[in-house]
């Protein structure tokens, strides 16, 4: 008697982009940090509360012990956050994790490197080429236009045509994000580049995400619930109400976020 086999499986595992707040510890005090926390909660709760968190302790000179890192996570709970992660340090961060029943993230300490190295940093020199023998000129000479064909390509910016509605994020990797209409209210766009919005940006903006501090955010109608570049970021709390509902331009400047008007 033939048995039916089900080999469907019953959950399906996709791995994706998913935006979750990162929390580099520069000073471990357990109570400053619990309550600047509960702070930013306060202030936006419809962005902070609840919030996914991941806890960066490459700033710190040594890695906390686990009775230290765990009062951190009970405070940040307490605070309305939820601690999901350690970002990627050293093998002491390793074992940190592995003793607080936490995973690690390795691309949130990738991102820091890369930051902090400058946006600006000279790219690494061109290997040492031999000059090519008479013969081969026309043929090298023929190649010659490839190069600047690829990198026009790859400056190439992304085009959003259509609203981005709640819940929904789109990503611009290694580029710019030209949005033509709206960003609804809980929607996210996010560039490597820069951020230009032509429609009312309700939602949330990132722009520079992997570190580039020269990336600008410019929208034409202004009441974003987050506005973010190279990681340093602003809720709408924190804007001045005269900007609201203006055409804006957001940029860093000495690790400030700056908004002015475009009008």
């Amino acid at each position: 008697m033939s048995v039916a086999v089900d080999y469907e499986q019953a959950g399906e595992l996709k791995i994706g982009q998913v935006g979750i707040a990162n929390l580099r510890i520069r000073t471990l005090d357990v109570e400053r940090l619990t309550e600047e926390m509960r702070s930013r909660v306060q202030r936006a709760p419809n962005m902070f509360g609840r919030a996914a968190v991941v806890i960066d302790f490459g700033g710190l000179s040594h890695t906390p012990d686990t009775a230290t890192a765990q009062a951190l996570l009970d405070g940040l709970r307490a605070a309305g956050v939820l601690p999901v992660a350690l970002a990627y340090g050293t093998s002491e961060t390793d074992r940190l994790a592995q003793a607080l029943g936490l995973p690690l993230l390795a691309k949130f300490r990738a991102s820091y490197e890369r930051g902090e190295a400058g946006a600006d940093a000279p790219a690494a020199p061109a290997p040492k080429r031999e000059a090519p023998a008479p013969a081969a000129e026309p043929a090298r000479a023929a190649r010659a236009p490839a190069p600047a064909a690829t990198a026009a390509a790859s400056s190439v910016g992304m085009i959003q045509s259509t609203p981005v509605r709640s819940g929904q994020q789109i990503y611009a990797d290694n580029r710019d994000l030209t949005v033509l209409t709206t960003v609804g209210a809980g929607a996210e766009v996010i560039a490597d580049g820069s951020v230009h919005i032509y429609g009312p940006l309700r939602g949330r903006a990132l722009a520079g995400a992997q570190g580039n501090t020269k990336a600008r955010i410019f929208c034409r109608e202004f009441h974003a619930e987050l506005v973010a570049i190279a990681g340093h970021y602003k809720v709408l709390e924190d804007i001045p109400k005269e900007l609201r509902g203006k055409a804006v331009q957001i940029w860093l400047e000495d690790e400030q976020i700056k908004i002015a008007a475009l009008d």
